[in-house]
C-alpha cells in the first residue's frame, strides 16, 4: 500500500493511499472540528467546519485527498474565525434555543459553539416557520434545530438501505423529509430503527417523550451497527 507524506501544522506525518487530510489528522492525534462528518458513511463537505489551509487554500479537510508535498495547517487564526462564523450562521438560520431544547447538553453544535467562544451572533435571524412532526410513535422530528448536515439522509440510506430521508427546497427553505414529504408517521419505508435518531448532532430528531436536556445520541451504539455492516459480521 502506498504511502503519502505531508507536513501537518510543521510536523511530518504519513497517510495512507486514498485516505483524507481529515482521517490523517485524526491518525496523528490532531482534532479537527466537523458537524456533517459521520464515521462509516460517505462524507459530503456541507457544514465547512473541518476547513483547513492547505498550501495557503482553504480545503474542507473530510473530502479532501492528502497528498505528497501538502503544507497543511488546521488551527490558524483565520480558520478559528471562520469555524465560529460558520456555526454563528447555523444559530441565525434555524430556531435554535438551548435552555428548552432535548439536546441540551447533549449537542454537537452547541458545543461546537461553547468551544469557539460564540457568545452572541452577529448577524440577523431568519426565524423560519418550521414545523415538528410528532406523527411517529416513536421518534419525532423538529425542523427548528436542523443543520442540514443530512447524517440522517446517509445513515439510513447506507447503513439501514431504507433511504426514508431525503432533502427537499433550496437554500434557507431546505429541510429534510421523509417519503416524499409524507408525515413520518405514515411512512411505508421507515423501519424504526432509530439510527436517524442517533446520528443527528442537535435536537432535530429525537425520542418521544423526552423533556429538556434528556435525549442522548447513542453514539456508541451506531458506531458498532456500522463496524459490524462494514465487517460483514451478520453475513451468512
Amino acid at each position: 500500500m502506498a504511502v503519502t507524506t505531508l507536513r501537518l501544522n510543521g510536523a511530518m506525518i504519513s497517510a495512507r493511499e486514498g485516505q483524507t487530510i481529515l482521517e490523517a489528522a485524526r491518525e496523528a492525534g490532531t482534532r479537527i472540528p466537523t458537524l456533517c462528518h459521520l464515521d462509516g458513511v460517505s462524507p459530503v463537505g456541507a457544514c465547512r467546519l473541518c476547513l483547513v489551509e492547505v498550501n495557503g487554500r482553504l480545503m474542507p479537510s473530510c473530502v479532501t485527498k492528502a497528498a505528497e508535498e501538502m503544507d497543511v495547517r488546521t488551527d490558524t487564526e483565520q480558520l478559528r474565525e471562520y469555524r465560529k462564523m460558520i456555526v454563528e450562521l447555523l444559530f441565525a438560520e434555524r430556531n435554535h434555543v438551548c435552555s428548552v431544547c432535548v439536546a441540551d447538553g447533549h449537542c454537537e453544535l452547541q458545543n461546537l459553539a461553547e468551544e469557539l467562544g460564540v457568545d452572541h451572533i452577529r448577524f440577523d435571524y431568519l426565524a423560519p416557520e418550521c414545523g415538528v412532526d410528532l406523527s411517529h410513535d416513536r421518534y419525532g422530528q423538529d425542523d427548528n434545530r436542523c443543520i442540514l448536515c443530512t447524517r440522517c439522509v446517509r445513515v439510513c440510506d447506507e447503513v439501514e438501505g431504507a433511504h426514508t430521508w431525503d432533502v427537499a427546497g433550496r437554500g434557507a427553505r431546505s429541510r429534510v423529509i421523509t417519503d416524499l414529504d409524507r408525515p413520518w408517521g405514515e411512512s411505508s419505508t421507515c423501519t424504526s430503527c432509530g439510527k436517524c435518531v442517533m446520528a443527528c448532532p442537535t435536537g432535530a430528531l429525537f425520542h418521544r417523550g423526552a423533556s429538556v436536556a434528556e435525549n442522548v445520541h447513542d453514539r456508541a451504539m451506531l458506531r458498532f451497527l456500522i463496524t459490524a455492516r462494514e465487517e460483514k459480521r451478520w453475513t451468512v
